[in-house]
C-alpha cells in the first residue's frame, strides 16, 4: 500500500496468519467434537447391540419375548421400501434438474420453479407424510402399502436430487457443449453423450445424500400408516414361473428399520433397549452398504472419463 512503512505491511501480515491459525484450530476443534460425538455413540450403541446380534435376528420376526425377538420383516421392508424410492425418485428427480437447466426457458415461471424446489428441501419430513397420506392412501387408493411408502420418501427427497442435479450439470465447462454442438451435435445428443456423464459423479453425490436421509426416516412412514408390529413378509417380487416377476409385493402392508427401532425403544424392558441397538447397527451397516455401491459407481463413471 502507498505510504504504507515495511514494518507495518509486516505487521498486518503476521496479525492475519495469526488469525488464520486461531480459526484453522477452532475448525480442527469443532471437527473433533463432532467426530469423537459420532464415535462415542456408535461405540455405545455397539456395545448394547453387538451381543443380540446373530442369525436368529436376522431371520425371525418381532416378538413379545425380546431373547426371540428378531428384524427379519424390519429389514426386508427396508430393502423393497428404498427399491421403490430408488426407482422413482432418482429418474425424475435426473430428468427434472436436466429440464430445468438445459432446456427450460429462463423466465418467471422458471424461476418460481427453482424457488420452490430449493425450499422443498428444507420442508419438515411430516409434512410429506400428510401430503402423502391425503395423495397417495386416500385419493390414489394405494392403501397403506410399500408402493405408498417408497413414493412417499421419493418426493422427500426428489428436491434434494433435483437441486444436485442442476449444481452438477452447471460445474460442465461450457467449452464442452460448444465443441459437440461444433461437431453437429443435436442438443439430446449433448447432453446425453457429454454433459451427463460428466455430471454423473456429481448427481450420484446427491443421490447418497438423499437416500441416506430417506432409509431413516420414520415420521411420514408412520403418518401413511406403517405398522409397528408385522409377522409375515411381502410377497416375493421373483416366481418359478413365467413371467417370473410379481409385483404383488408392492400392496403389502410393511414395517421398516426405523421404526422398529422406535417400537423396542419405547418399551419398558432393558432387553428390548439392546434389541433397538443392534437394529441401529444393521441399519447403520445398510446405510453404509448403499452408499458404497453409490460410491463405486460414482468412481466407476470417473474412472472412464478423461478430461
Amino acid at each position: 500500500m502507498p505510504g504504507m512503512s515495511v514494518e507495518v505491511m509486516r505487521g498486518l501480515i503476521a496479525r492475519r496468519k495469526r488469525w488464520d491459525i486461531i480459526f484453522s484450530i477452532i475448525g480442527l476443534f469443532a471437527m473433533l467434537g463432532g467426530v469423537v460425538t459420532l464415535v462415542a455413540l456408535i461405540a455405545a450403541m455397539a456395545i448394547d447391540g453387538l451381543p443380540r446380534i446373530s442369525w436368529d435376528f436376522f431371520t425371525s420376526f418381532p416378538s413379545r419375548h425380546a431373547a426371540k425377538a428378531g428384524i427379519l420383516s424390519a429389514w426386508v421392508g427396508t430393502t423393497l421400501v428404498m427399491m421403490v424410492t430408488v426407482l422413482s425418485a432418482v429418474p425424475l428427480g435426473v430428468a427434472a434438474g436436466v429440464y430445468l437447466e438445459e432446456y427450460a426457458t429462463k423466465n418467471w415461471m422458471t424461476d418460481l420453479i427453482e424457488i420452490n424446489v430449493t425450499n422443498l428441501a428444507g420442508v419438515p419430513s411430516i409434512v410429506y407424510g400428510l401430503l402423502a397420506l391425503g395423495l397417495f392412501v386416500y385419493q390414489l387408493d394405494l392403501g397403506q402399502s410399500i408402493l405408498a411408502a417408497g413414493l412417499t420418501l421419493a418426493i422427500l427427497i426428489l428436491p434434494v436430487v433435483i437441486v444436485a442435479t442442476r449444481e452438477a450439470i452447471r460445474s460442465i465447462p461450457g467449452t464442452i457443449r460448444e465443441g459437440a454442438f461444433a461437431l453437429g451435435a443435436t442438443k439430446w445428443q449433448t447432453v446425453s453423450q457429454h454433459v451427463l456423464p460428466y455430471s454423473t459423479a456429481g448427481i450420484l453425490t446427491g443421490v447418497i445424500i438423499g437416500l441416506s436421509r430417506a432409509i431413516g426416516e420414520t415420521a411420514p412412514l408412520i403418518t401413511i400408516g406403517a405398522l409397528t408390529y408385522i409377522a409375515f413378509l411381502p410377497d416375493t417380487p421373483f416366481k418359478g414361473e413365467f413371467p417370473y416377476v410379481s409385483f404383488d409385493w408392492l400392496t403389502s402392508a410393511f414395517t421398516v428399520m426405523p421404526i422398529q427401532m422406535f417400537n423396542w425403544v419405547s418399551r419398558p424392558q432393558e432387553e428390548f433397549h439392546y434389541n433397538a441397538a443392534a437394529a441401529g447397527l444393521v441399519l447403520i451397516v445398510m446405510t453404509l452398504i448403499m452408499n458404497a455401491l453409490a460410491i463405486y459407481i460414482r468412481y466407476h463413471f470417473r474412472k472412464r472419463i478423461k478430461w
